[in-house]
């Protein structure tokens, strides 16, 4: 059985005349009937009835046709759909993300991406940095939104592209003085840095941690961390909990959490840089669509 048995057998069930489906078909009507003839046979499954007079779809033909539209129809969009693939425009993008982009960067791009390839199917996964590296070395994610460090990040066979840079600002009790703060003033430095601080793994988020260690040490400061957790709504949660401060980025202030609030701090912050990763040497459609999507500003 083949598509063009397919076709012929639609033609005559629909002129119910092996003359006038010829015609159609642009054949003569001798082939057209050894093709219905070899699809009954490689069936089993007698099709019409004939007779001197007339033709007519037996029961079981007459079932057959919608089956036989559906799969002539899914057969004259392939090419369409292989053009659509080539172009992105469909097949799934398998996106993992750090917390904190989840909460800055991920929402409008993931917005803008469905809206411009709505039959692309967007697979999201939430990892810290080191493993979405390891993720895109074996090939387990399409792209990885990071926030980057020297280790592992450049390394050969890997694209990046930034996304956002954006300060850090402190995330403190609720119930956490300072002069100034009933005025909406800037927490001084001195006043962070005495209380326990609660950080990302130095494993986890090296980057993070660095520019946080580094901030630390350049305003003379020990790092002496109380409590670590490797999700950024686990550091407010306890801080909130009252267990200590933390330095988190701009774009975690829109997560509200009761018992812990935003402050700046008075010196000048430490920034964090988001950006994008992948495997240079991936072709693959619908993330070439993505990176195309990067480059347009939002409407």
């Amino acid at each position: 059985m083949n598509l063009r048995q397919i076709r012929h057998f639609i033609a005559v069930a629909e002129e119910l005349h092996f003359g006038r489906a010829a015609d159609r078909l642009n054949i003569t009507q001798p082939p057209l009937s050894m093709s219905i003839r070899g699809l009954e046979e490689t069936l089993g499954v007698p099709l019409f009835r004939r007779t001197k007079r007339s033709v007519a779809l037996t029961p079981a033909g007459a079932i057959w046709l919608d089956h036989a539209r559906r799969v002539l129809a899914d057969a004259e969009a392939l090419p369409a759909i292989a053009q659509r693939a080539a172009r992105g425009e469909l097949g799934r993008l398998r996106l993992a993300f750090v917390s904190t982009a989840s909460y800055s960067v991920l929402p409008d791009l993931v917005r803008r991406f469905r809206d411009a390839f709505p039959d692309v199917r967007v697979d999201l996964r939430e990892a810290t940095s080191d493993i979405q590296l390891d993720s895109l070395a074996k090939g387990e994610i399409d792209a990885g939104i990071i926030i980057p460090s020297g280790e592992g990040f450049r390394s050969a066979g890997l694209s990046h592209r930034p996304l956002q840079r954006e300060p850090l600002v402190a995330v403190v009790p609720a119930d956490f003085t300072f002069p100034g703060a009933e005025t909406g003033q800037p927490v001084p430095f001195d006043r962070i840095a005495a209380e326990p601080l609660i950080l990302f793994p130095r494993q986890v988020a090296p980057a993070y941690y660095d520019i946080v260690a580094e901030y630390y040490a350049r305003n003379g400061k020990p790092l002496h961390i109380h409590q670590e957790a490797i999700q950024m709504q686990t550091i407010i949660g306890l801080v909130a909990a009252g267990l200590g401060v933390s330095l988190v980025p701009t774009s975690m202030t829109a997560m509200n959490r009761t018992g812990a609030r935003y402050v700046p701090i008075e010196e000048k912050p430490p920034h964090i840089e988001t950006c994008m990763v992948w495997r240079a040497e991936k072709d693959q459609p619908a993330l070439r669509s993505f990176l195309t999507l990067l480059d347009r500003a939002p409407s």
